[in-house]
């Protein structure tokens, strides 16, 4: 950490086995390419098949991950139950309520920053919770004596939510990132009141697929309407995020760029 700027990384939903293998050999280099001081990954899918489950979740702290984000496949594997209720890093969005397992926020505290982290489902063309707007002040307001800032990831589907809620919490929030479409968006950017924000992250997983999903299966499921058993492809593997300098005394971003890199499904050369 370089005095009062604190150097984080967001990286985009992992999806199955391959994006567990893809984040284990490249994570820890980019950590310390660009000096990251706080990692917050989105593993709701990351356990093979879809959802997540203890193995995965550890397998992604193991790379690296000082903050687990999740989504609406979070509670998709009920033997992850208790350990959301255990591991204090591995969130689920916030606005499931007190009934839910595990928690919605964090404080990730690396002895000379303490970041917030706040996990938030979108709400529409997804499930019809608390509204996130309202679970994010609660949140917010929760953690505003606990951490120097706080960041948000949104997991939504529509745009328009995501920017919305971004300039909502613009000020309020050192960053507010998009997860969920698999697909990263161009629109990195530092909005007026210094929040950092990117509508989608994209995805940690196998690259010539369809979101994550192996291209003739997606293919087959649209076209014929039946059910298809879903499997993630072989070969080359993405890992997309964005990075972002906050600077702690004043809790604006500084600086966004994003992060996307292809390797083979064996490593070696970017593809």
């Amino acid at each position: 950490m370089d005095g009062s700027i604190c150097t984080l990384l967001f990286v985009g939903d992992v999806v199955g086995d391959a994006g567990c293998r893809t984040l284990t050999r490249t994570l820890p280099g980019l950590k310390k390419e660009y000096g990251v001081d706080v990692c917050v990954v989105n593993g709701e899918n990351a356990a093979q098949g879809n959802g997540l489950t203890r193995a995965a979740a550890e397998t992604l702290f193991a790379a690296g991950a000082d903050c687990v984000t999740g989504g609406n496949h979070t509670f998709r594997r009920r033997e992850v139950y208790d350990y959301l209720d255990s591991a204090p890093g591995c969130l689920r969005p916030e606005n499931y309520g007190p009934a839910a397992p595990g928690r919605g926020f964090c404080v990730v505290d690396k002895g000379g920053v303490r970041v917030g982290v706040v996990n938030l489902l979108g709400t529409a063309y997804l499930e019809p919770l608390e509204s996130p707007f309202d679970a994010a002040d609660r949140a917010l307001a929760s953690l505003r004596d606990e951490a120097h800032f706080t960041v948000v990831d949104f997991h939504a589907e529509a745009t328009a939510e995501k920017r919305a809620l971004g300039f909502y919490l613009d000020g309020r929030a050192a960053a507010l990132v998009g997860t969920h479409t698999h697909v990263q968006t161009a629109d990195e950017q530092i909005l007026p009141g210094g929040t950092a924000y990117l509508t989608d992250l994209g995805m940690t997983g196998p690259a010539r697929s369809v979101l994550g999903v192996d291209p003739a299966l997606a293919i087959e499921k649209l076209r014929t309407h039946l059910p298809v058993r879903f499997q993630n492809p072989d070969g080359p593997c993405v890992l997309q995020g964005l990075l972002v300098r906050v600077d702690k005394t004043s809790r604006r971003a500084v600086l966004v760029r994003r992060v996307s890199l292809c390797e083979p499904e064996g490593g070696g050369a970017a593809c």
